[in-house]
């Protein structure tokens, strides 16, 4: 490559799963103190941290060929870029944040029609202008610095909009949620320009190929197991497989190995059945990467 690719980082609460998710696909990103170009074991490459409320404003720019942001942050900033690839991960879960409309628990509000001229703080300042003008509801938007359940418990707001993954923060602060208004995950963006770069355009491609391939290794397992051949049918017709599973015969044996790939959640509940059906000697292993 002529030009290394310049890579944004999500700074914050993302950086340490981004930078976990990229060691699982095969980049070790290297941090030096408050350093905002960390290292990377890749010279095609060259990384920068940047805020995840920001990132869709560089890469549109060109400052940044590429980086990792927020769905919530593209469509705060209404920016013009090119989603390469949708990331499911977070420093908490595996399922996308939903931002949400939140209002004391003892608040009469139950719609959105009733916010008519209350105020609403958020982090999201934009986008919940946008979205409450196209319903024709006149609301008064006002920007949060942070701790935005705080604000409608001390009575600053009538409302807030914020973002969540479990609720128990929402919860914990005696909010209730009215409505929500997105879903939103990570996402690898691109600026144009460089997307129509031959070698810029292989190399982003690789990378949301592996980053992609290490998110769902972390939901599959391999399960490698023998099975006696008056067995094999019913043990076979228990697995759920990406693809029919691997089957070799055992040397000089009426038995038979067999390996597959499934989805970690039904481990606990195939395992025992397996057993039951005349497997013998199961090994769970954990996937790096399926691709």
């Amino acid at each position: 490559m002529n030009k290394p690719l310049k890579l944004g980082i999500p700074k914050g609460s993302l950086q340490e799963a981004t930078i976990a998710l990229f060691k699982r696909s095969g980049w070790n990103i290297n941090i030096n103190g408050r350093s905002y170009f960390p290292e990377i074991n890749d010279d095609s490459i060259h990384c920068a941290i940047c805020r995840a409320q920001e990132m869709s404003l560089y890469v549109e720019s060109g400052t940044l060929d590429a980086g990792l942001t927020g769905k919530d942050w593209i469509a705060e900033n209404d920016s013009d870029v090119h989603v390469v690839s949708d990331l499911v991960y977070s420093k908490v879960s595996s399922r996308p944040a939903r931002w949400v409309l939140a209002v004391p628990y003892e608040s009469p509000i139950r719609r959105l029609e009733e916010l008519e001229g209350k105020k609403i703080s958020t982090e999201l300042v934009k986008f919940t202008e946008r979205y409450f003008s196209e319903r024709n509801i006149n609301v008064k938007v006002e920007f949060s610095w942070g701790a935005t359940e705080a604000k409608v418990v001390s009575g600053l707001a009538d409302a807030v909009v914020e973002v969540t993954e479990t609720e128990s923060t929402i919860k914990a602060h005696g909010l209730r949620i009215v409505h929500e208004l997105m879903q939103t995950n990570t996402e690898l963006i691109v600026n144009h320009e460089s997307w129509k770069d031959p070698e810029k355009r292989k190399k982003i491609e690789q990378i949301a190929l592996l980053l992609n391939g290490a998110l769902l290794g972390e939901k599959m397992v391999g399960l490698k197991m023998n099975v006696p051949a008056e067995h094999m049918e019913k043990v076979i017709a228990l697995l759920p497989s990406l693809n029919a599973p691997t089957v070799a015969s055992l040397y000089q044996s009426k038995w038979f190995s067999v390996e597959v790939v499934v989805s970690s959640d039904t481990v606990r509940e195939l395992i025992p059945k397996l057993l039951e059906n005349g497997a013998e000697g199961i090994i769970e292993y954990p996937l790096n990467k399926v691709v």
